[in-house]
């Protein structure tokens, strides 16, 4: 079965603010729209990376009002009234609700996949042939389909998906698209180790591919006070009273995840194992595990000066930075704060975001 690609819509959601990447992502220049690894910023690479499949026209970006428009000068492909603006951030379910609806009005039956705007994909061709696979298999068994990594390692910052390897019962395994049996939340570092010793658990990458009818009917079955919200939006959506109404909708839906909300009590869900050299850059800690290093083990970006250092990743873009003796840091340095923490602690750059926040530093957020 060949996919119509008319029938192929892309929502990158792009309006999280990337605080586990502070001081260089802030609220009004995330980590989707920076230069993080490589050339080209993270949005405009994801938007580039679907267009073999799905053209800007087929393409909405899902973010906030700070970033409309420096994400509308950075892809200028894409048609100013494909950008979504969401009032408040309330997680994915709404998120991809929102945006769902938005494609319905288009084509009720097309097909939506839905894609992080601050992934790094190495296998460009890999990763969109599994996209085109999984399309299929949405299409064919109105299923809810997500992207599964293969793990390299005992990761404990992302959740993992348990899949159920039956070839008599499953059509789809030798092409490595599995049913899922279950999904684990972020383990600790034991567990993680069991999911990669047992061999049917991938990471859960937070991209999805489904009919835009079948993920908006799962909403109104299992998320019954959202997809009575968002029905709120159809008969507006295009007129004078589309922006107070969506504020209203916004105003008294949760918060809430579309694995939590959807994908975990879904019957007919399938994951399809990638392997395309995926991260979802989710720290500092994951940037230089990335990116080369020299003999001592140090990643330097920018006017750095070492000696007998090693294991640091310095990013000196605005400053010199002059480091003697250190070993197993990270330093990230801007015009206004310098970041120095032990290396594998980066996860709690967030709670420095937080704490900002609890004393509105907002000049540093």
């Amino acid at each position: 079965m060949n996919i119509n690609q008319k029938k192929l819509f892309a929502v990158i959601i792009a309006g999280g603010v990337g605080s586990r990447f502070w001081p260089r992502s802030r609220e009004r220049s995330p980590k989707q729209v920076l230069e993080i690894l490589g050339s080209g910023s993270m949005i405009f690479n994801t938007v580039a990376r679907i267009q073999p499949l799905v053209p800007p026209d087929n393409t909405l970006v899902v973010t906030n009002r700070l970033q409309k428009d420096i994400i509308q000068n950075q892809v200028p492909a894409l048609p100013a009234q494909n950008i979504i603006i969401e009032p408040l951030g309330r997680n994915t379910a709404p998120c991809i609700g929102l945006a769902a609806k938005w494609i319905q009005r288009y084509d009720p039956e097309a097909i939506m996949v839905v894609l992080p705007a601050d992934h790094i994909i190495g296998n460009t061709d890999e990763f969109l042939h599994i996209v085109q696979r999984a399309a299929q298999v949405a299409t064919e068994n109105d299923a809810l389909v997500t992207i599964g990594i293969k793990p390299t390692h005992p990761e404990t910052g992302y959740g993992y998906i348990q899949f159920e390897d039956t070839p008599e019962q499953n059509p789809y395994s030798a092409d490595s698209i599995y049913r899922v049996k279950t999904f684990a939340e972020k383990p600790n570092l034991e567990t993680a180790e069991k999911f990669l010793k047992s061999g049917d658990f991938l990471w859960n990458s937070g991209m999805f591919i489904w009919k835009v009818r079948v993920i908006l009917q799962e909403i109104e079955k299992h998320l019954p006070e959202l997809g009575e919200q968002l029905q709120k939006l159809e008969s507006v959506m295009g007129t004078d009273a589309y922006q107070s109404t969506l504020e209203h909708v916004y105003g008294v839906i949760r918060s809430i995840s579309i694995d939590y909300g959807v994908m975990e009590k879904a019957s007919k869900v399938f994951v399809a194992k990638g392997d395309f050299g995926w991260s979802d850059v989710g720290s500092w800690d994951e940037v230089m595990r990335l990116i080369p290093k020299n003999g001592d083990g140090n990643a330097l970006r920018g006017t750095v000066i070492i000696k007998d250092s090693h294991r640091n990743y310095i990013d000196a873009s605005n400053r010199a930075v002059a480091m003697i003796g250190v070993d197993d840091m990270i330093v990230i340095t801007t015009d206004d704060a310098v970041l120095i923490c032990k290396k594998g602690r980066s996860q709690d750059v967030k709670e420095i975001v937080d704490y900002l926040r609890r004393k509105q530093m907002n000049e540093l957020l």
